[in-house]
């Protein structure tokens, strides 16, 4: 049984975590959906995306070693195919395309699934060419009632995946899902500083705590749960 534990409110900065513990159903219901794209570790050490890194290592663990199902999307984009406004990243045979060394270990599990994906959202990036949707048909063969949403950017690929499948949920074609849970610390962007921005004219600032809150906001607003904890607790057979 996995339990969410989610920050209480404080008076001080940004914080939208005001929930408190919740416990998500029995080892049958979950998953973990790792959206990990362009996750190549930086060349400078960068504390939010450590962090991220680390916490996802640490569910990887457990999943795999309890055998509950894990979708892992990694951006594996075409140089053809610009995606305006993003410059060229993680193209197909690269570095940036392949898990980070820590996570390499997902590729030989028998619980995992990983999907490669050629655009931003990894909801849009699971269509095949007959119509078909791996990730809706991957949550039905698992009968999936809750997903746990890790990865990178925060405020772009998680937040366009988790605003699309709710809005797939919403319309009944994700059953039997009810939950989509974004682990905050389990989530990372970049980070642009202003002064970077003003001598580039081809670069929008992006502060990273700034837009990693706004990514949980925007996420929350449409109806995700956020958590800021993730426990493991006794397991339950339904």
């Amino acid at each position: 049984m996995l339990l969410l534990r989610k920050r209480r409110n404080v008076k001080e900065g940004p914080n939208f975590f005001i929930w408190s513990t919740m416990i998500v159903g029995s080892v049958f219901d979950f998953l973990v959906l790792w959206l990990y794209a362009c996750l190549q570790a930086p060349k400078e050490t960068d504390k939010q995306i450590s962090g991220m890194v680390e916490e996802s290592v640490k569910l990887a663990k457990v999943f795999c070693e309890n055998k509950w199902p894990v979708l892992a999307f990694l951006d594996s984009h075409h140089p053809d195919k610009p995606e305006h406004p993003y410059p060229p990243h993680c193209l197909i045979g690269t570095e940036e395309s392949e898990l980070v060394p820590a996570l390499q270990r997902l590729e030989k599990e028998t619980n995992v699934t990983i999907r490669r994906k050629d655009c931003i959202n990894g909801f849009l990036g699971s269509i095949e060419k007959d119509g078909s949707n791996v990730f809706v048909d991957w949550v039905g063969t698992n009968k999936i009632k809750v997903i746990l949403v890790v990865g990178i950017c925060t405020d772009i690929c998680v937040l366009d995946f988790v605003a699309t499948a709710l809005s797939a949920r919403n319309r009944g074609f994700l059953a039997p899902l009810e939950d989509v849970v974004v682990y905050s610390r389990g989530c990372a962007t970049y980070d642009i500083p202003s002064h970077v921005a003003k001598s580039n004219n081809e670069v929008v600032a992006h502060p990273q705590e700034l837009m990693h809150h706004i990514g949980l906001y925007m996420a929350k607003g449409r109806g995700a749960k956020i958590a800021w904890e993730v426990l493991v607790g006794p397991h339950e057979k339904p």
